[in-house]
């Protein structure tokens, strides 16, 4: 199957309180912008503030990337507020040439992560991509199970809004995102899915995400790496601790 190539991407970026983490995750997306640009994709970036009552605002403001307010609390309703937006932007695009590129506010993706993710359009409808904890979070015994679980090279089966990218038309055609609280990201893939789209997920523009243990969501990827740690330190086997983190 001849997919048509990608002209335009829309990335999507959900923040909820994140003054911490957001200023080095926007510089990452920055640099990852500016390689793409210079390959010739067009990228329009829209930055979500869901009902921010810190400084995101302002540190979000010292950055060239739209603006889009919400005050839903919920991650689903933000991103796809924000897919919305970025898609009114490209309306003189055709959907079947855009891909949608989402990350978190917490999270520092490669400089190829855009040009890597239009290369995979090439072969796919999704992109279900890896993601890191920040090592510098993380307990030296936690860091050592990750480096021994996880080799180079993998295929990967997990779903993380923080490095996940579909074709346009693939997303509209499913629905968009469902206006959750956590596990937007899973759902929309599932839908995709069911529908027949092609899914390829690897590690070749792994996102770093935080590793810290209490997250915005009650489910999401710290719930899962606070019980990875309980685990490892009560001793608990390789494999239990990784059965664990089934989706982020």
């Amino acid at each position: 199957m001849i997919r048509p190539r990608i002209d335009a991407v829309a990335v999507v970026v959900p923040v909820r309180n994140e003054e911490r983490l957001l200023a080095r995750t926007l510089t990452a997306l920055t640099a990852a912008v500016d390689v793409a640009e210079a390959a010739r994709l067009r990228c329009e970036v829209r930055i979500v503030l869901d009902a921010c009552t810190d400084a995101s605002g302002e540190i979000a403001a010292r950055f060239a990337f739209p603006l889009v307010e919400c005050s839903a609390v919920r991650v689903g309703a933000a991103r796809r507020r924000g897919v919305a937006a970025a898609l009114d932007a490209l309306d003189d695009v055709d959907d079947a040439r855009i891909w949608i590129a989402n990350t978190d506010a917490d999270s520092r993706v490669p400089s190829r992560w855009l040009t890597r993710q239009r290369a995979v359009a090439e072969v796919a409808d999704v992109y279900t991509g890896t993601v890191r904890p920040d090592f510098d979070e993380l307990p030296a015994l936690q860091q050592r199970h990750w480096l021994s679980t996880h080799a180079p090279g993998r295929k990967n089966a997990n779903v993380h809004g923080a490095n996940l990218g579909l074709r346009a038309q693939t997303y509209l055609d499913a629905g968009g995102f469902a206006e959750l609280g956590e596990h937007e990201d899973v759902d929309l893939v599932a839908r995709c899915r069911a529908r027949g789209a092609v899914i390829l997920g690897d590690d070749s523009a792994e996102v770093i995400t935080s590793g810290r243990y209490v997250g915005r969501t009650p489910g999401g990827y710290a719930d899962f790496l606070r019980r990875q740690a309980s685990q490892l330190s009560d001793g608990a086997p390789g494999e239990a601790v990784r059965s664990v983190g089934s989706s982020g």
